[in-house]
């Protein structure tokens, strides 16, 4: 099979990053680093380049017909017009779409002028074909849209506009000359399940209505200028009122500045010095992403909507919904807990209330966001907790029991390793809780479950290990989903010996069967400390970050035609790899980590495996404390670590706790 390198857009296209070297570039701080059209060419990220603040429930970016999941696609300039929220890169037909505004008729064709685009931190702006110009700026559940319109002054506005068209249906009202209410109702992703939302469209202008039918209407403008609001709650309409009502003293302006200074607060929790341009792009861009989700659902007066449709009081906390679980807890989650402890103990205690109130693997009918899967919360919540996150897991454990027993699949050896995490984790939280029987009991089938399922299907490579399609697996070859459970390396470590790993999963990355597009498999370079070899670790996460002549063989869902060849995150519009998806955080929190130096290998314990890090130097704020990482006497990124030390202290071995994070401290790796 022949390699070539997979382009999809020509290369000037790659090279102008609108609004990235203009404006972006006035930023201050970390912000200048944001790139915000990475990643939203074609099939190489789902992501795009709307604004949004840290946690918002909305995301304000046009929609491309024909679209990518997340909307937008950098390389389809005819638009269906702009709608108001969005998920990340997750696959299916995408989540959201709703309350969507053309700014012409509804039939005319319309089309993003390319070159006009800006798009930093909280603000998108962009000129359309029909002389319209759109400036768009948010608050967490309030959306700013400031419109130049053409002559006739005319908008199409769309109630039922969707992503996933499955399950949505709308209802609004015409209350004044300035103002429409209304409900939406809309599909999560894949179909299952439905969330909804109440809202108040507000203008600065009056308008007269030209038509209005039953899911849409086309209004008319006297002035060429407009704004528009858009409050949305989950409660009711009138909490609905009440969050246009707060936002009523506050200009665009004002708006903007404020959701650039929340990026600008979370962008500083970590500051690097080293490296390339590129590689600090790809970092605060990456830290970026990493702050699209969950969404932060209180209403104005401290209530949510929970899972089983009764409004509930947040009894102070924030409350928080809208997960992508997935495989999202091995690395977007550890890394939100690392940078954020004090959010994500409001995000625990939102996870053991959705056990409470009927969590299912997949979206429930009554969610209060787009919400896509929370299958592997148990280690997400066992994992707060033995990083020092209070969690208490009485509340949810009945459900926790229930999910892991009753719903979980367990009808493919991959289901099965999988499941394998969760009986570990739950075995655990049993512990925790003082159900010693529990803890026994589910340990036990952890134990048993995988070492039938590795020794029967996966210890002994085959012919067959780098096959994707119809091997019985869900999305993987047996080559990637041999490393699942990383917790147990020491057994598989006993029965296969720790040499003869390290020398497979050597090959492993040597024939290419590593896919970085892809989640089954990401946390295998940091498996190479387990077995003893962690120079091996080094170079093959140092290659993957640095090394153009990487070759990649499969995508998401399959084997390449011919093989990929290059960096899976790269600074351009197409710039993740051909079919990866972002998957709401995943990979941005993958890439960091790989660029610090430490990896979350085993969710639900507290220690980080070491590697080389990317950076000369590295401060990491976090729970009032400072962390600072330093490579001292590094003369090239090939250059092998010979100690490290931890507040003055050599390591023995390549382990790090996660208490460093709690204290002032310093990490010295030496060359």
């Amino acid at each position: 099979m022949g390699i070539r390198k997979i382009l999809t857009l020509p290369a000037i296209m790659l090279f102008l990053l609108p609004g990235f070297s203009t404006q972006g570039r006035s930023l201050p701080g970390n912000l200048k680093y944001v790139n915000l059209f990475m990643g939203t060419a074609g099939d190489n990220g789902q992501v795009n380049p709307g604004a949004a603040v840290p946690f918002g429930m909305l995301c304000l970016s046009p929609d491309s017909d024909p679209r990518q999941h997340a909307g937008y696609d950098f390389a389809v300039p005819k638009t269906t017009g702009v709608s108001i929220n969005r998920l990340s890169g997750i696959g299916c037909s995408g989540v959201g779409g709703n309350l969507r505004i053309k700014p012409t008729t509804k039939d005319e064709e319309l089309l993003v002028v390319k070159g006009t685009e800006e798009a930093v931190p909280g603000y998108y702006r962009t000129q359309f074909s029909n002389g319209a110009t759109g400036e768009f700026t948010v608050s967490r559940t309030v959306a700013f849209e400031k419109w130049t319109l053409p002559e006739d002054g005319i908008m199409f506005i769309d109630f039922k506009s969707a992503f996933e068209r499955r399950k949505t249906s709308c209802e609004y009202n015409i209350v004044s000359d300035r103002e429409i209410t209304g409900r939406i109702e809309s599909g999560t992703a894949c179909g299952r399940g439905k969330y909804s939302f109440f809202f108040r469209l507000s203008c600065d202008q009056p308008f007269s209505v030209i038509e209005a039918a039953e899911t849409e209407a086309t209004v008319k403008f006297p002035g060429k200028q407009v704004e528009i609001r858009i409050a949305v709650s989950p409660i009711d309409q009138a909490s609905a009122d009440k969050e246009l009502e707060y936002a009523a003293g506050k200009s665009f302006e004002k708006v903007r500045k404020e959701a650039l200074g929340q990026w600008k607060e979370k962008l500083s929790k970590v500051s690097v010095k080293g490296s390339t341009e590129e590689q600090r792009i790809l970092f605060y861009t990456s830290l970026y992403r990493l702050y699209m989700s969950p969404m932060d659902v209180t209403s104005w007066d401290g209530k949510y909507l929970g899972t089983d449709g009764t409004v509930y009081d947040t009894e102070g906390r924030r409350a928080f919904n809208s997960w992508s679980m997935w495989d999202t807890y091995r690395a977007k989650f550890p890394m939100l807990l690392l940078l954020d402890p004090e959010a994500y103990a409001d995000m625990a205690a939102s996870c053991v209330h959705l056990f409470r109130t009927g969590k299912k693997n997949w979206a429930t009918d009554c969610e209060s966001a787009p919400t896509v899967r929370t299958e592997h919360m148990g280690l997400m919540l066992l994992d707060a907790y033995k990083k020092g996150i209070p969690v208490d897991f009485r509340p949810g454990y009945d459900g926790m029991v229930r999910e892991v027993l009753t719903e979980l699949p367990r009808e493919s050896p991959d289901n099965l390793l999988e499941l394998c995490n969760d009986l570990w984790a739950l075995g655990q939280i049993a512990g925790i809780i003082g159900s010693k029987e529990d803890a026994e009991k589910f340990t036990a089938e952890a134990d048993s479950t995988f070492e039938k399922v590795w020794k029967e299907v996966f210890m002994t490579v085959t012919d067959d290990f780098s096959l994707m399609k119809d091997n019985g697996l869900y999305q993987g070859t047996k080559w990637q989903y041999r490393w699942a459970c990383p917790q147990f390396s020491d057994r598989m470590a006993a029965w296969h010996g720790k040499e003869q790993l390290a020398e497979e999963l050597d090959t492993f990355f040597k024939l290419g069967m590593f896919n970085q597009g892809n989640e089954p498999d990401i946390h295998t370079p940091f498996l190479f400390n387990s077995f003893g070899r962690p120079d091996k670790t080094q170079e093959w996460v140092r290659r993957y970050l640095t090394d153009d002549s990487m070759v990649h063989l499969y995508g998401g869902q399959a084997e390449y035609p011919e093989p990929f060849v290059g960096r899976a995150f790269q600074n351009k519009t197409d710039g993740y790899a051909p079919e990866m998806d972002e998957d709401d955080g995943t990979m941005s929190g993958w890439y960091m980590f790989a660029q610090l130096g430490f990896y979350p290998l085993n969710v639900g314990t507290s220690e980080y495996e070491l590697f080389s890090p990317i950076f000369d130097r590295i401060t990491i704020r976090t729970g009032g404390h400072k962390v600072r990482i330093k490579a001292s006497g590094r003369k090239s990124y090939e250059a092998p670590v010979r100690e490290i030390l931890v507040d003055g202290k050599k390591l023995d071995g390549w382990e790090m706790d996660h208490g460093i994070f709690r204290k002032n401290s310093k990490i010295i790796f030496k060359y």
